[in-house]
């Protein structure tokens, strides 16, 4: 795996999405649609005020700072406006490995292609120039639209982890996670992103 290249700036792009890192001046135009409780409905918190932003964002950028993820925005090329934010998250370098995931886009880019294109270039550019060894993702049990869409990604599905969180409310939560590893890879790519190769 080469480490190095998290440390460096990375950008990203196809002819649907462009992938900014986190840290860009850009961020502050989540602004404008991520004060929507279903959003963040599964993901362990909610972003419901000015002070939930500003956490946010500062936790994102603490959590690169110390090595535990790459975030980035993600933009949509059609329009030129900021649709969401995912990341490469639980970075081990020991294991080789990482969780791409975090992903939330506003109601307006939901179910428009982006999320595919996406996670298309965080897969290609994982395993071709990062060089990790698994790349994993998982979804809250109840999620049933995020497991679809990352089976849409040709993940394999490995199993149910109980309890496996505490959202901010205090519930306990399931998660089912999925992996797609390099030397299923090229196969994968061309089963289920043959529209980027």
């Amino acid at each position: 795996m080469k480490s190095e290249i998290l440390k460096s700036e990375i950008i990203l792009e196809n002819e649907t999405v462009l992938l900014l890192p986190f840290e860009s001046e850009r961020n502050i135009e989540l602004k404008e649609i991520i004060f929507d409780d279903e959003i963040w409905k599964y993901m362990g918190m909610y972003i419901r005020n000015d002070q939930d932003f500003a956490n946010y964002i500062q936790d994102t950028l603490q959590q690169k700072a110390d090595g535990i993820c790459y975030p980035f925005l993600i933009i949509d090329k059609a329009t030129n406006k900021v649709a969401g934010s995912t990341r490469y998250g639980y970075l081990n370098h020991a294991s080789q490995k990482c969780e791409i995931g975090w992903t939330w886009y506003g109601k307006a880019f939901q179910g428009t292609g982006l999320n595919k294109a996406c996670k298309f270039e965080l897969l290609n550019f994982g395993f071709k120039k990062v060089q990790f060894r698994r790349i994993q993702f998982s979804a809250d049990l109840e999620n049933i639209r995020s497991q679809k869409a990352i089976e849409k990604l040709g993940a394999v599905k490995e199993g149910i982890f109980r309890n496996n969180y505490i959202d901010s409310e205090g519930k306990s939560k399931d998660d089912i996670y999925f992996s797609i590893i390099p030397e299923e890879w090229e196969k994968t790519k061309k089963n289920y992103f043959p529209e980027f190769i």
